[in-house]
C-alpha cells in the first residue's frame, strides 16, 4: 500500500517555495502491541472519560481543551481560537540555516520523515534543491501535530529526509547524574591500548539489515504458540560475569577472539574470498 502524506505545504529556501508532501519515514506496525482485556471474561476494556463532578460519562461532543494557568484552574481554548496562532510553519518548512550534515549532535534528533515533492510540476525544482544540498543539512521549523518543531533536512537516496529536532532547554545536562560525578579523571594508558585493540578485531561494516528485534521474534513465538495451544519452553539467560579484573578480562577476549579465527575452516575462508575470473 502506497505512503500517505501527513502533512502538505511549502519547502522554503530564500525566494524559493517548492510544494512537498511530508511521509513518516518509520513504521509503527512493525511493533507488536497489545489491548488491555478483562482478565476473567478476556473482553477488550473500554476507556470512557469520565466527569467526577457531574458523575457520569462524557461524550466525545461535550469535551474542550482546558490549559491549568492555576491550581484547578482552566482556561478554555477552542479550535476557534487555534486556528487565530497564524505562524508560518503551518504552510511552511522555512529552512533558515545551512550546515555540514554531519554537524548537529545526534541527541537533538528526534524523529525522521521523507520529504517528496507535490506534483510533477515540483520536481525539477525539487531535485536541483536535493543535489545542491548534497553533504548540507538546512535548518528551519515547521508545525505538526498541535506544535511547531524545529527541523533538520538533507538529502537521502532521491528525495529529502526531515529530522524533527529537540529544543535546547529539553536536552537534560550530563551534570545531573549523580554516578559520573566521581568519574576518575585519568585511565591507565596500557588498558585504554589493550581495550582498542578489542575493539578493532570487531570493526567493519554495519549492515542494518542483518539485524533484527530478538526480543519482538521472541514474543511472535510465544504469542504462536499460545494460540496453537503448544507449551512455551522458556529459555534461561546467563547473566554476565562481573569484572574483577579489567586487563585479565581485555586479555582473555583477545585470546578468545584470535583462537576463534585459526579455527576457522579454510573452505570457509575460501567461499568469503573474491573471486578471480580465469584468462582465456
Amino acid at each position: 500500500m502506497p505512503a500517505r502524506p501527513t502533512w502538505k505545504g511549502y519547502l522554503k529556501i530564500s525566494l524559493v517555495n517548492i510544494p512537498v508532501k511530508v511521509f513518516p519515514a518509520t513504521d509503527a506496525a512493525a511493533t507488536l502491541s497489545f489491548n488491555q482485556l478483562h482478565a476473567e471474561c478476556q473482553t477488550r476494556i473500554q476507556q470512557k472519560r469520565w466527569c467526577p463532578h457531574c458523575q457520569r460519562e462524557v461524550p466525545n461532543t461535550d469535551i474542550v481543551k482546558g490549559f491549568e494557568f492555576e491550581k484547578g484552574r482552566y482556561v478554555v481554548v477552542g479550535e476557534e481560537d487555534i486556528e487565530k496562532v497564524r505562524v508560518e510553519s503551518t504552510r511552511v518548512i522555512n529552512l533558515e540555516k545551512f550546515t555540514d550534515d554531519t554537524e548537529i549532535d545526534p541527541i537533538y534528533l528526534e524523529r525522521p520523515y521523507y520529504l517528496a515533492p507535490d506534483g510533477p510540476v515540483a520536481r525539477e525544482a525539487f531535485a536541483v534543491i536535493r543535489e545542491g544540498m548534497k553533504g548540507k543539512a538546512g535548518i528551519g521549523k515547521v508545525a505538526l501535530y498541535g506544535r511547531e518543531y524545529l527541523v533538520k533536512v538533507q538529502p537521502r537516496e532521491k528525495g529529502l529526509v526531515m529530522y524533527t529536532l529537540r529544543h535546547a532547554n529539553e536536552i537534560r545536562s550530563m551534570d545531573a547524574i549523580d554516578e559520573l560525578a566521581d568519574m576518575p579523571a585519568t585511565v591507565k594508558p596500557d588498558e585504554v591500548k589493550l581495550a582498542k585493540q578489542v575493539m578493532g578485531t570487531f570493526e567493519g561494516d554495519v549492515d542494518f539489515e542483518s539485524y533484527r528485534d530478538d526480543y519482538q521474534v521472541g514474543l511472535r513465538e510465544i504469542i504462536d504458540a499460545k494460540i496453537e495451544g503448544r507449551e512455551i519452553v522458556t529459555q534461561e539467560v546467563e547473566a554476565p560475569p562481573k569484572v574483577v579484573n579489567l586487563m585479565d578480562a581485555l586479555r582473555k577476549s583477545l585470546d578468545t577472539l584470535s583462537a576463534s579465527k585459526k579455527k576457522t575452516p579454510a573452505s570457509v575462508e575460501r567461499m568469503a574470498a573474491p573471486k578471480t575470473r580465469a584468462r582465456a
